[in-house]
């Protein structure tokens, strides 16, 4: 497999650049890059680059490499999601905010309610913010950690287009409503916890789909509700099933916590939820997403926080492994590997047919100059 290394600050260029050809500000452009260059960085592909723009359709090898659940760039041509303006605070108290997205990136309203929560939690030692309004905002994790950087336990929580199948049930009504969590230990080292409540994304369904092959049992269901192992059935009607898969094997909790994510944003937030919110793909209405940002300062808690943190991380990744060539590893280490693993090649590897795609998109709307393809690597 051919793949490109391209450096995060051409990256963030490119999709500024093409950002801003279809009108939006640059401020708001640079926060969608942001986002998607750190989920690109993290090993999170689902939610980088590709997510950006689509130009119609690709080769059927362009599909299994690029997603086309959020486009940005049609989003922002469609007059879908606004371009003008900036979030607005409709309510606040010392600890708390209600604000309004205005419908514009999810960037752009994540970046000022995250903000806005550190600033409550330095003054109060909590912040907890909610938004109505907003739309798809790239990985979870990208706000939580930004509490991070001010010492601060950060979280970050948004519902989705419904994709999964409550337990007993057959109809999508929740999204895949992820959770994320970020915890400061010792000498700059974390706790990031970035998951979706459903078993797996949908991407990795349609993936299966195009290659004609089999799901594992536990990732999706058919239209009668029955776990299913063809990927044709959870897309036809079907739908992903919660974490944990079916009721025997706990997928209730999975359910539980999706119904969770879901009363922080959308119900705490005054946004769509549920079968409310627009289908998955449609751009026919605005998305309205209801999205939830907390920041809280453990200065305002018991002292030593971060030495304890360290203490509980020590544990489990000095934990005997049962596989000694996989050893155990708490929630951040794998994207904390794949970060180091760019650093060592100096840039972010992509599949050749994702670059020439969003070259392709950027030439149709003009942005210049393209994503260079010389620096080519083989795995």
């Amino acid at each position: 497999m051919s793949r490109c290394l391209i450096s995060k600050a051409e990256v963030q260029g490119f999709i500024e650049r093409c950002m801003m050809a279809v009108g939006t500000k640059q401020h708001h452009a640079c926060s969608l890059a942001e986002v998607l260059v750190e989920g690109d960085h993290r090993g999170h592909y689902s939610h980088g680059l590709n997510r950006m723009g689509q130009c119609g359709a690709g080769s059927s090898s362009l599909h299994l490499h690029v997603s086309f659940k959020d486009m940005y760039v049609k989003d922002i041509q469609s007059g879908i999601c606004a371009k003008d303006g900036e979030p607005v605070v409709e309510k606040e108290s010392a600890a708390t905010a209600l604000v309004d997205g205005k419908n514009l990136l999810g960037p752009v309203v994540g970046n000022f309610c995250m903000n806005l929560a550190i600033k409550k939690a330095k003054e109060v030692g909590i912040g907890w913010v909610v938004a109505h309004g907003s739309n798809h905002y790239g990985i979870a994790g990208y706000y939580a950690m930004q509490a991070l950087k001010e010492n601060m336990i950060g979280m970050s929580f948004t519902n989705t287009s419904p994709l999964v199948v409550p337990t007993r049930g057959k109809e999508c009504t929740l999204g895949t409503n992820p959770i994320s969590m970020a915890a400061p230990a010792k000498d700059g080292d974390s706790f990031v916890l970035d998951m979706a409540t459903s078993a797996v994304a949908i991407g990795k369904v349609e993936l299966h789909e195009r290659r004609g092959d089999p799901i594992p049992e536990g990732w999706g269901c058919d239209p009668q509700g029955k776990l299913t192992t063809d990927p044709k059935r959870v897309l036809s009607g079907g739908g992903l099933v919660p974490v944990g898969g079916s009721e025997a094997t706990g997928g209730y909790k999975g359910y539980g916590l999706a119904m969770m994510v879901e009363v922080f944003c959308g119900i705490l937030a005054g946004a769509a939820f549920s079968k409310h919110i627009r289908t998955w793909k449609e751009t026919d209405r605005v998305a309205n997403l209801g999205q939830c940002f907390v920041a809280i300062n453990p200065e305002n808690f018991a002292p030593g926080f971060t030495d304890r943190m360290s203490d509980l991380m020590s544990i489990h990744r000095g934990l005997d492994p049962a596989d000694t060539d996989t050893p155990v590893l708490a929630p951040g280490d794998p994207e904390r590997m794949n970060i180091d693993q760019c650093e060592e090649m100096g840039g972010i590897p992509y599949h050749i047919n994702v670059i020439n795609y969003m070259n392709e998109c950027a030439k149709k709307i003009g942005a210049n100059p393209l994503l260079p393809c010389d620096q080519l690597i083989s795995n």
